[in-house]
C-alpha cells in the first residue's frame, strides 16, 4: 500500500494529557458527590460536541452537559498553561515523517486554540502542516468525518494516511476513513473488537516509527 501522509490525534498520542483530562473529569465529579465509575473513561475518550455532551448527562446526571464540559476545559487549559507533557517517541517520529518528506497534521476533538497552544509550548507547531478541530466537521469520532478532512487538507487521500491513535473512538474513526490506523494505547487497552480494526498497535510513537520503517524497508508500504 502506498502512504503519503501522517494524521495525530492529539491528547493521549502526542500529549500525555488523557490522565489530565480523566482527573479533572473526577474533580468536577468529586464536588458533585458523584462517582463516575470505570466506563466512563471509555465512553468520554476522543469525543467532542454532542456525544461527549451526552456522556457527561448521564454520568454526571445534569440535563446540560455544556456547564460541565467548559468548566472541565477551563481548568484543563489552565493547567496546560503551566506544562504541556510530551509522550515518547512524538520527536523522532516527527522528525522522521519530516525527512520523508510527508504532510503531518492533527486531528482532535480539542479546541483548534488548545490544539494551537499546545502544539507551540512543546516546540512541535512547524511540523504540523495542518490542524483540524473537531468543531470542523458534522460528526466527531466514531464518525470518520475529521480523518476524511484531515485526509483532504493533507493532499492525500483518506487511504494513504497513517492515522496515530489512542482511543476506541478514536480507532473506529481511523478504520471508517479507509486510513492506516496504528493505536498507540494510552488508559485504555485494547479490546478484541478494537485490536481486530488496527493495521498495527505499538506500545509508543518510538516503536511505531520503527515499525513504519521497517515496513518501507520491507517493501509492505511505500511511499
Amino acid at each position: 500500500m502506498k502512504c503519503k501522509g501522517a494524521i495525530f490525534d492529539m491528547d493521549g498520542v502526542l500529549f500525555d494529557t488523557e490522565k489530565l483530562y480523566q482527573e479533572t473529569w473526577r474533580e468536577l465529579a468529586r464536588e458533585r458527590h458523584i462517582n463516575l465509575g470505570e466506563r466512563f473513561v471509555m465512553e468520554i475518550s476522543g469525543t467532542n460536541g454532542n456525544l461527549m455532551k451526552r456522556v457527561v448527562e448521564k454520568y454526571y446526571q445534569v440535563p446540560n452537559g455544556s456547564v460541565v464540559i467548559e468548566a472541565c476545559m477551563e481548568r484543563m487549559k489552565k493547567k496546560l498553561e503551566v506544562h504541556v507533557p510530551v509522550k515518547k517517541g512524538v520527536y523522532e517520529i516527527l522528525e522522521y515523517f519530516h525527512r520523508l518528506d510527508m504532510p503531518i497534521a492533527v486531528a482532535s476533538s480539542s479546541s483548534s486554540q488548545q490544539i494551537e497552544s499546545n502544539l507551540f509550548r512543546s516546540g512541535i507547531r512547524d511540523y504540523f502542516s495542518e490542524i483540524v478541530s473537531g468543531t470542523e466537521v458534522k460528526s466527531g469520532k466514531p464518525s470518520p468525518d475529521i480523518f476524511l478532512l484531515a485526509a483532504k487538507k493533507i493532499g492525500c487521500k483518506a487511504e494513504e494516511c497513517f492515522v496515530f491513535e489512542d482511543s476506541e473512538n478514536g480507532v473506529k474513526a481511523g478504520y471508517s476513513a479507509g486510513c492506516f490506523t496504528i493505536m498507540v494505547p494510552d488508559l485504555i487497552k485494547p479490546r478484541d473488537e478494537i485490536r481486530f480494526i488496527c493495521s498495527k498497535i505499538c506500545t509508543d510513537l518510538l516503536q511505531a516509527r520503527d515499525e513504519i520503517e521497517e515496513m518501507l524497508r520491507k517493501g509492505f508500504i511505500t511511499n
